[in-house]
């Protein structure tokens, strides 16, 4: 199932996002929900780091070679 959206833009934004998506020969929409899935992910990322930092650091893992040594 699809959901639409409406969202505005100011015209330097639009005119950006027109130019890019004709450059790159996609639609604006496919630019707009890729950027959207990136910036998804990245949240979720951080929310997950937010946790976990903490209990890795109580466990002395503060580098990433301290995390590769304990998983190899």
């Amino acid at each position: 199932m699809r959901i639409v959206i409406s969202v505005s833009f100011s015209e330097e934004m639009a005119d950006e996002l027109e130019k890019i998506a004709r450059a790159k020969g996609r639609t604006k929409s496919s630019l707009i929900k890729e950027a959207l899935r990136a910036y998804l992910w990245e949240e979720k990322f951080k929310e997950v780091k937010r946790k976990i930092v903490p209990k890795a650091k109580s466990k002395g893992l503060v580098t990433d070679d301290d995390v590769f040594r304990a998983v190899s």
